[in-house]
This record gives C-alpha cells, sequence and structure tokens, in this order.
C-alpha cells in the first residue's frame, strides 16, 4: 500500500495513525476541517483543509491522488457531555457526514475503508471483558453515533454499486499518551478521564479520590481499557496492511468488526501506580462510595486482532503515562508561545 486517505488526520488518533503510516512507508493524505484538529499536526504532510461531506472537495483529492488505496475514517465529533446537549449536531456532523463521504469514495472507486471506531458502544457484561460478539448498546448520543456509522457502514458494503467495498471497524475504548517521538498527541490540557485528573492533581498539589473500591475486580478499583495511542495507530497499520487477508476481495461478508485493546484492562489503583512510577513521587490518594452511575467498567479481549492483524500491544501504561506527560509540557510550552 502507497497512499491512504485519512479524513481527521489533523486530531489526536489520526495524526498518529498518519505518523505510523509515514514510519512504514505509506504517504496519509489529510482531510480535516481543523474545527478541533490542529494545523501543527499536518506540517509538512499532504493536508486538504475542508469538510469530508464536501464532494467536490473528496473528488479533486482522488484525482490529485489517483493512487489512494484505502480510506481511514477517524472525522468525528467524541465529546460525551456535549453529545448529550448537541445531539442533532453530532448525528449530522458523525452519521449525515458519514453518509455523504461513503458516496464520494464510491463514486472514486474507494473500495477499502477502516472506521475508528468505539468500544464504548458495547453493553456492559457482569465481568468488564467484551469481545466482538458481544451485543451493543451505546448510552449516549455520541456513542449512539458510533453505533449508527458501523451499521450504515454495514449495510453499504451490502448495497448495489458497493459490491467490491470492504470495511475494517475498529473498536478501542480509552487511548492514552502521544506519539514517542512527540510529533503530535493530545489537544487539550485538561482531559476529563482518570490520567487527565491525575495529572491535574499531580501539577495542583491536590488528592486524587478512588471513587469506589469494592468492585468485583483484582483490586477492588473500577476498571478501564486504557491503551497506549501509538498502539492505536499500529493497529489501523496493521488493518490497512492486511486488509486483503482480513476481508478478500471475493468474501460474501465484506464487513468486520476487530477490538483493540490491552487485553486485560487497567484498574484504578495499577493506573495510580504508573502515575507514580512516571513522575517518581507518591500521591495522596482518598478513597470514596462510587458516584451515581458509576459502573465497574469494561475492557477489550482482543484474541481476533492478535489472529487476524498480528497486532497485540507493545507499550505499557507507565509508558503511555510518561509520554503523555512529556507531550503535556511540550503542549504548554507551544501554548505559552516557547
Amino acid at each position: 500500500m502507497r497512499k491512504v486517505l485519512i479524513t481527521g488526520g489533523a486530531g489526536y488518533i489520526g495524526s498518529t495513525v498518519a505518523s505510523a503510516l509515514l514510519d512504514q512507508g505509506i504517504t496519509p493524505v489529510i482531510l480535516d476541517d481543523l474545527s478541533k484538529g490542529r494545523a501543527e499536526f499536518v506540517e509538512g504532510r499532504v493536508f486538504h483543509h475542508g469538510d469530508i461531506a464536501d464532494p467536490d472537495l473528496v473528488d479533486r483529492i482522488f484525482a490529485e491522488h489517483p493512487d489512494i488505496e484505502a480510506t481511514v475514517h477517524c472525522a468525528a465529533r467524541i465529546v460525551v457531555p456535549d453529545s448529550v446537549a448537541r445531539p442533532l449536531f453530532y448525528y449530522r456532523e458523525n452519521v449525515g457526514k458519514t453518509v455523504d463521504l461513503l458516496e464520494s469514495l464510491q463514486r472514486n472507486g474507494c473500495t477499502r475503508v477502516v472506521f475508528s471506531s468505539s468500544a464504548s458502544i458495547y453493553r456492559p457484561t457482569p465481568d468488564g471483558r467484551v469481545d466482538e460478539s458481544c451485543p451493543v448498546e451505546a448510552n449516549s448520543p455520541y456513542a449512539r453515533t458510533k453505533q449508527m456509522m458501523e451499521q450504515v457502514l454495514q449495510d453499504w458494503t451490502r448495497g448495489a454499486g458497493a459490491e467490491e467495498t470492504r470495511v475494517i471497524t475498529l473498536r478501542y475504548f480509552n487511548p492514552i499518551g502521544a506519539d514517542p517521538q512527540l510529533r503530535t498527541g493530545l489537544q487539550d490540557l485538561q482531559p476529563t478521564h482518570a490520567l487527565g485528573k491525575l495529572i491535574e492533581a499531580h501539577a495542583d498539589g491536590l488528592p486524587f479520590t478512588v471513587t469506589g473500591v469494592d468492585w468485583d475486580t483484582r483490586d477492588g478499583s473500577g476498571i478501564r481499557d486504557y491503551i497506549h495511542v501509538q498502539d492505536v495507530a499500529d493497529a489501523h497499520v496493521a488493518a490497512l496492511t492486511r486488509f486483503d487477508e482480513v476481508i478478500k476481495p471475493s468474501a460474501e461478508e465484506r464487513y468486520r468488526v476487530i477490538n483493540v485493546g490491552t487485553g486485560d484492562g487497567t484498574t484504578v489503583r495499577e493506573l495510580i501506580a504508573a502515575f507514580e512510577q512516571a513522575v517518581g513521587a507518591k500521591l495522596d490518594v482518598r478513597e470514596a462510595d462510587p458516584r451515581p452511575g458509576d459502573v465497574l467498567g469494561c475492557y477489550s479481549d482482543v484474541t481476533a486482532a492478535r489472529e487476524l492483524l498480528g497486532w497485540a500491544p507493545r507499550r505499557t501504561i507507565a509508558e503511555g503515562v510518561a509520554d503523555a506527560l512529556a507531550w503535556r509540557a511540550r503542549w504548554t510550552d507551544r501554548l505559552a508561545g516557547v
């Protein structure tokens, strides 16, 4: 594979995928409206500024790059509370514009798509483990848009005029860290996930509270599937380079879901330990009852990814924390104009 279109390639995931492709000698062609992505993340890369729903722009991209062999679809609005406040905006941006994009891809003969989805669409299970056979039951407008986008993609592969179209969907939970070479990372200096709260507590000298310590997990704290963003990017590259092995051109079923994760998850206490290892200091950790709405959590079974993609997570949670801290220091300097 020589060239790949990446929608949302100036964002956190998309830019890391673009770097991973470049490292493998594959040219990413980036399409991003920069509403959330950063112009700095596409410097020196093939970049087209605009909307994925703009058919003239997508046609022009394929006219200029007829050797594009696949598309990685990362473009999406992703903030859960914002999706609750503005559901129609999320359905238009994520679902409606994906339909417009797919029509453009079909018109231009792009028959391979890797979709960057979310494991948040799974229905919670008693032990927290989810595999590709588990039922889906998205519980926020954001997650429901991902579930709907998956259904649109699957139906697309079965429709008239898309007989050669094939889609690999990658579902994952919580990417952390940054490109290990610090080319790109999180744009938000104050993420709302547990690692973001740990960084905030450490920076401000405040205690960190573990909410819920009696869950049925290996240490009583809740469990999540934090995975290094570079491992997520590597999974996208593996899906592209093994595409025709995962879904053969002659396959009757041309849609495949594959989980991407650590395989055993990370408890809150394990995340704290990894953070303390990275910063070389102990935190003031306190315990509290679960908050309303708190759940045990989920993590992905990644057997299919190992077997189909030859992929496995290579980086530790401690490395993810260290890279997140290094990126935050670098990004703070950028924002300060240093």
